[in-house]
């Protein structure tokens, strides 16, 4: 069973658009509302999958009650902590090209006694998870320690740890040893303050991060592909993708096939980047099912290309 932290959920509202012009009245081809926030896109995944997941939020206001309801048809359980201010709503506006804009509210401020409840209820329920993936960012309120503390928490209750966020939350958590953590590029670069041209500068990033705390690094490099670097060394995976039509949700979906299968070594890293693939050929946030992998065309390699230049070099 995996449990997921969301401390700032969402509705996800996506849009398709013939063409995304500014100032006009736009008439959407396509739209849908999905239970957004990365942990509950992982829970969502691992649903998909068909593995037990029970996703911990805080939930509020009409919006807060519409994600609980979303999560059960998802069979999702929800663990929903009750707050004051309303679940935040964020909106995707997508292109026929597969361009997307993004338009994220802040969400409300958390609480001490919310934040406490959040605590508690991962607490709850730690003794029964394979793994507890935390992930996304925190909202007002939270201190950016807030995750070290979760993580402390829980690893002193004897669960496995996947962290999923950035900037002074993910430093703060380094020094708690989280078992798996999973940045893309860009959050690679501002973890270790400097700019990532080329894919051996993204391993040398991770190995860093390892020497801080990091047990695992499993790196999402978009269209390049996917890092993972641990005890055993570095490994390298790519696959096939067609056409991408929406890459919201992939790097959650890559995360929880990495931790459905198994949370270690190139056998859960396939899996990772089979998930992340099919997930960018899918609407909106929709998530993969086992369906929709295609794991031959994955490869997996120690032969790290390190020369080779990310497409999209993180800043």
């Amino acid at each position: 069973m995996i449990l997921t932290v969301t401390p700032n959920p969402s509705l996800d509202r996506t849009y398709e658009l013939p063409a995304l012009t500014r100032g006009a009245v736009l008439r959407a081809t396509a739209d849908r509302v999905d239970p957004g926030g990365k942990g509950i896109n992982v829970s969502r995944a691992v649903a998909a999958a068909g593995h037990r997941t029970v996703a911990v939020a805080p939930l509020g206001g009409p919006e807060g009650a519409l994600l609980a309801r979303l999560l059960g048809e998802h069979g999702i359980e929800a663990a929903g902590v009750p707050i004051a201010g309303s679940t935040r709503i964020n909106v995707t506006l997508v292109e026929p090209d597969g361009t997307l804009t993004k338009v994220n509210a802040a969400g409300p401020e958390i609480t001490a006694a919310e934040a406490e409840g959040l605590l508690d209820a991962v607490r709850a329920r730690s003794a029964a998870t394979d793994w507890i993936a935390c992930c996304g960012s925190l909202p007002r309120g939270l201190p950016p320690e807030w995750y070290a503390e979760l993580v402390a928490r829980s690893h002193r209750a004897g669960a496995r740890i996947a962290l999923d966020t950035s900037g002074a939350a993910l430093v703060a958590a380094l020094r708690e040893r989280p078992d798996v953590i999973k940045p893309n590029a860009e959050e690679l670069a501002e973890a270790v303050g400097r700019p990532l041209a080329t894919v051996g500068e993204a391993v040398k990033a991770a190995e860093e991060l390892r020497a801080r705390g990091a047990r695992c690094v499993l790196a999402s490099l978009g269209a390049d592909g996917q890092l993972l670097v641990d005890g055993s060394g570095a490994h390298f995976g790519s696959a096939r993708v067609d056409a991408v039509r929406s890459n919201v949700g992939a790097g959650d979906a890559s995360l929880a096939g990495f931790l459905a299968a198994g949370g270690t070594g190139p056998a859960a890293l396939a899996a990772a980047v089979a998930h992340g693939a099919a997930a960018v050929q899918l609407p909106g946030s929709v998530m993969p099912t086992p369906a929709d992998l295609d794991l031959s065309s994955v490869i997996t390699t120690t032969d790290i290309p390190m020369d080779r230049a990310l497409t999209e070099p993180a800043p």
